[in-house]
């Protein structure tokens, strides 16, 4: 009972916008959305740049109209790039969090644009912060909306009163806004 009869739907959405809702209609097998079944669809729209999210549904109708879905394959043919949105959750009213359709993001690594490089940067800023957040360190974060200061002491004691002073004597500061 893990395939469904219900009309399913997807929105494929890309950096330079979406395919709207598509009915999924015709599978390369013959009969659609079984248990276990890998079905392969052809979508027809202008090319949206690297994709970052899917949202993918059913209409409920029909009996046993339960689904629950591994994942989704995209297959970019401009690009040659693969899109995966992995799913493992039911799209069914009786089971998991009763929801028919869910909203999917990209999840291969290699399709995010800048992903490595924004990787590297954030090893990076760690390697340069990471001093801070040793043991008997005190952190200070001041509030510009308060004008007061929150501190977090080596014992993981949060002091959030905002108080106006520093009375902590050597600390790191970290502004926000």
């Amino acid at each position: 009972n893990a395939g469904t009869e219900a009309d399913v739907y997807i929105s494929i959405y890309g950096e330079r916008g979406d395919t709207g809702s598509r009915q999924l209609l015709r599978s390369q097998k013959a009969e659609k959305f079984l248990k276990g079944q890998t079905d392969i669809f052809t979508v027809e729209a202008v090319h949206l740049g690297h994709l970052y999210k899917i949202v993918i549904g059913h209409n409920g109708l029909g009996s046993g109209n339960g689904w629950f879905l591994h994942k989704v394959v995209i297959k970019d043919p401009v690009t040659d790039l693969d899109y995966t949105f992995l799913c493992h959750r039911w799209l069914d009213q009786g089971q998991d969090d009763g929801k028919i359709a869910r909203e999917l993001t990209v999840t291969d690594a290699s399709t995010f644009p800048g992903r490595h490089e924004l990787e590297l940067k954030r090893e990076e800023t760690w390697a340069a912060e990471k001093w801070k957040f040793q043991e008997g360190n005190t952190l200070q974060f001041y509030n510009t909306l308060t004008r007061g200061f929150i501190c977090m002491s080596p014992n993981s004691r949060v002091d959030a009163l905002g108080d106006k002073k520093n009375k902590y004597g050597k600390v790191f500061f970290i502004w926000m806004y």
